[in-house]
């Protein structure tokens, strides 16, 4: 009876703490504390709300709201545009594509259709994590006013790509939040947190953009620059930025599965604080890890460090995650040929993509294919020139480049939609943003020759105000992004937008990345100079720190991903690590691998020409993993087997247009797969055709 009342006593200390003082409780598993600064806002579901910020099913689908004052937005403002942007990054928002019908506010948690605009009322509290090194990680939990403690729950929504706070809130946080629970939001250490150094501007908690000198040390992010260091910079380098995923130092994705599990405790410590009388703990609340895209990679690695049982479950979609290398076994889909060379690192195949696909998207076969806008002869004839490709016309150079991409691994259903991924920067700035990260360079050492900064006239020049105002709002965290683009330093006439900074638009730097991702010279195969190999050897042990082991311990976990997507290909990532979980626990897994054909990773596309017609949401089959994920949990449901779902696109009428989505473009997930089931051996994954 003592133990029980002295435990009853630290309760009350524990919660009575958390509403007098401005830190938290919520510790690490070394028993550290971590929360700074939490403030909480309550919204009434009418004015505002968690989900749309007001803006409801029709304003996420409509016009970005804008801001009374654009130079001085208010912290309401920024927020509301921010989730605009976010929910329309991550889905699509196109009413023919299925928004308003398979998903969006309006639609209910159980798939009935309302006429409303489904704002949800409830508290949100956001604070920073600051790390051992200083660091902030934001932190973000919302709690509608529909939580249930008999029925608690907590899905974690770590954001997508580098985005800020508010990166999934149309995926994990839609979901979670018409399921009645607690949503548990992190940055994940990337985000939008940028340091302008010639104006000395920085971002604050909640997006204010201000001067260094009155951030008051609460910074999201503050390069790491004496201010001589930034004197000196800003006189050779004017105008650049430094963005918290590429400069922080940190490489925070070997921490992403940490601030995926502090999310977890912060919101256990939110909603004790909210319920003072309800008992809350792991045993009566259920924890669903979950998210896309790197937020996806973040859960599952969550999910591995998990030592104190804090996740029951993991529904995630194409999930950036980079798997330990086993050669045990191979990957094999349908009579193709094994591949052997599975579970390639990120930075390996995002560089031979920046090398390869400005020349590869130069396939007549491909002239066609949705946005391939910005193909490069010259690119094909500098790497013929190189020795790196074969044929003596741009056509034939084009292809070979495209067989150097195919038999690295990247399947022919991807070579699509890589056109569009090139002419919207997506290798070329994921290739430059995790060198830096994984290496912990400075903004200064201005790897490979190349700075972030906006631009005139292709030059470096200083961002609009009104644009670095409300830059947290528009920002996806790498560039190009709010008007920030990557500069190449050494362009023969001076500093210049990357990609039209030379003919073959800069193959100089791609070849640079791509050696120090090697560890030698990438077109001769020698060794690199002594700083090189000294570059080297910090962006590898960096991947080293990010690879994931596969040991998800018994956790029940859906994963699915799109056959198509070319910004992490299966056979690198998903699949791979299909494969690695089987090696780690054998029979006793619970992963289950969903694979969706004709879907690829960004299905904020969909609601464009070409990808309209070809590709079917991926969002859709996210949302019935979770559904299944939670029935298994709640009600005990069988969880659907790992398969192949085969989808009809969308394609195009008599009049060249393109009908709406319906049921039969996206069948459900088999309850019994058949000859669609993806098979897991000891010595091979079997993805049917």
């Amino acid at each position: 009876m003592r133990q029980r009342a002295r435990l009853l006593l630290l309760c009350t200390a524990i919660a009575l703490f958390w509403a007098a003082s401005p830190d938290a409780v919520a510790r690490d598993d070394d028993g550290a504390t971590f929360i700074q600064s939490p403030v909480r806002t309550h919204y009434d579901g009418a004015t505002d709300d968690l989900l749309t910020a007001g803006l409801g099913r029709s304003g996420l689908g409509g016009t970005a709201p804008g801001f009374a004052d654009p130079l001085h937005p208010t912290a309401a403002e920024l927020r509301r545009r921010a989730i605009f942007v976010n929910y329309g990054a991550l889905v699509d928002v196109s009413t023919a594509g299925g928004y308003g019908t398979f998903w969006g506010p309006n639609v209910l948690a159980d798939g009935t259709v309302t006429a409303g605009q489904g704002l949800i009322a409830g508290d949100e509290t956001v604070a920073y994590a600051v790390q051992p090194d200083g660091s902030r990680v934001t932190l973000l939990v919302q709690v509608p006013d529909s939580y249930d403690p008999a029925r608690g729950c907590i899905v974690t929504a770590p954001s997508s790509g580098s985005r800020g706070i508010y990166g999934a809130i149309a995926t994990a946080g839609e979901w979670g939040l018409k399921h009645g629970c607690a949503v548990a939001y992190t940055d994940k250490g990337t985000g939008t947190g940028f340091d302008d150094l010639q104006q000395g501007v920085v971002t604050l908690l909640h997006g204010e953009a201000v001067p260094l000198a009155d951030a008051d040390g609460q910074a999201q992010f503050t390069a790491n620059l004496s201010l001589a260091e930034r004197a000196a910079f800003n006189q050779t380098y004017p105008d650049r930025f430094a963005f918290k995923h590429a400069h922080s130092q940190a490489n925070p994705e070997a921490d992403w599965g940490r601030y995926v599990l502090q999310s977890i405790r912060f919101a256990f410590d939110v909603l004790r604080e909210k319920y003072p009388g309800a008992r809350i703990n792991k045993r009566n609340t259920l924890v669903i890890a979950s998210s896309v895209s790197n937020g996806g990679g973040a859960s599952l690695r969550a999910a591995e460090q998990d030592r104190r049982a804090l996740i029951d479950g993991v529904a995630v979609a194409e999930p950036n995650v980079d798997p330990e290398y086993v050669d045990r076994f191979a990957i094999v889909q349908g009579s193709r040929a094994p591949v052997y060379r599975h579970s390639r690192t990120l930075l390996d195949y995002v560089t031979l993509q920046n090398v390869f696909e400005g020349c590869a998207n130069a396939v007549p076969a491909l002239a066609t294919t949705p946005l391939n806008l910005a193909a490069s002869p010259a690119r094909c004839t500098a790497l013929a020139e190189a020795g790196l490709l074969a044929g003596a016309t741009v056509a034939d150079q084009a292809a070979d480049a495209q067989r150097v991409l195919n038999e690295f691994g990247i399947l022919p259903e991807q070579n699509a939609t890589q056109g569009a991924l090139w002419f919207l920067y997506v290798p070329q700035s994921i290739a430059m943003t995790y060198a830096n990260a994984y290496g912990r360079f400075s903004v200064a050492d201005r790897l490979c020759g190349y700075s972030f900064a906006a631009t005139a006239a292709n030059q470096p020049a200083p961002l609009a105000p009104a644009t670095e105002a409300i830059l947290f709002s528009l920002s996806s965290g790498i560039p190009p992004t709010g008007g920030v683009n990557l500069v190449n330093d050494l362009a023969p006439g001076g500093p210049a937008e990357d990609r039209a900074s030379t003919p073959d638009q800069d193959l100089r730097g791609a070849l640079c990345l791509r050696s120090l991702a090697l560890g030698y010279d990438a077109v001769t195969g020698t060794p690199l100079s002594e700083p090189e190999t000294a570059q080297s050897q910090r962006i590898r042990e960096g991947v080293r720190e990010i690879r994931a082991n596969g040991n998800l311990h018994g956790i029940p976990t859906v994963i699915v991903t799109g056959r198509a997507d070319n910004i992490l290909p299966p056979n690198f990532a998903s699949r791979a690590y299909l494969g690695l979980n089987y090696q780690q626990e054998g029979r006793r897994s619970q992963l289950r691998y969903i694979e969706v054909t004709n879907a690829q990773h960004l299905d904020a596309l969909l609601g464009l020409a070409g990808f309209n017609s070809a590709y079917v949401p991926l969002h859709r089959y996210y949302i019935l993993a979770l559904d299944a994920l939670y029935a298994y949990l709640r009600n005990g449901a069988p969880l659907p087997a790992s398969q192949v779902v085969h989808t009809t696109p969308r394609g195009t009428g008599a009049d060249g247009s393109v009908p709406p989505l319906t049921a039969a473009n996206v069948p459900p997930i088999a309850a019994a797969p058949g000859s669609d089931a993806i098979a897991v051996s000891a010595d091979s994954v079997q993805i049917p055709e």
